[in-house]
């Protein structure tokens, strides 16, 4: 009788624990405080995809995203996000492919390290959607490139205690377009980006 109240009670309090927690993050984005944020480059993810020989799809990982947020949930559209990502994070779980897209074969990170993006115009398209058309410089080439963001939540993280607002987003591009044209058409000339980013308001 004794342990099946313990357990009771345990999960009585993970689920009192694990409201409080859902409630620390609203998802209006109304919630969001305004002012500058930078990335919480640890739950920031980006990855890309491209086609293998028309066969499969092949996935990569970047990591070590720094970069700032502008946000005032009143005036979306003044919104401003530039990200700065290293070439050498990258990762495809096979060390052989990670050399040569590091390497002069794809992105020449020792020439060019750093992959970066700056919005021009953040334009709302729902209540929790936009489009942001930014600045993409890879390989040393900069083009225009449209995200479709989505804000996910906004609160206070409840282990850091930081104020924290997330959004996903996806996109794509021509790599071809950035000089980077090794194995095109086989190794597909469209990449696609998905993104997913927490951003913490400066202290």
């Amino acid at each position: 009788m004794k342990l099946i109240l313990a357990s009771a009670a345990l999960t009585a309090g993970l689920l009192i624990a694990g409201q409080g927690c859902a409630q620390m993050a609203s998802s209006d984005p109304a919630a969001a405080q305004a002012g500058a944020y930078h990335v919480e480059p640890f739950h920031t993810r980006v990855q890309f995809t491209v086609t293998h020989f028309g066969f499969t799809r092949y996935w990569g990982d970047v990591t070590g995203v720094s970069g700032a947020l502008s946000l005032d949930p009143k005036a979306p559209a003044a919104s401003k996000v530039s990200v700065s990502i290293p070439v050498a994070s990258i990762s495809t779980t096979n060390a052989r492919l990670d050399g040569e897209l590091k390497s002069d074969m794809f992105l020449d990170g020792t020439k060019y390290p750093t992959i970066t993006f700056t919005s021009t115009s953040v334009t709302p398209t729902g209540a929790n959607t936009a489009t942001i058309v930014g600045d993409l410089t890879l390989h040393g080439v900069t083009h225009p490139v449209t995200l479709n963001a989505k804000f996910n939540a906004a609160g206070t993280n409840p282990m850091s205690k930081a104020v924290t607002i997330g959004f996903d987003a996806d996109g794509h591009f021509n790599r071809s377009d950035f000089g980077v044209k090794t194995y095109v058409p086989m190794v597909s000339d469209n990449v696609d980006i998905r993104i997913s980013a927490a951003f913490e308001k400066d202290k």
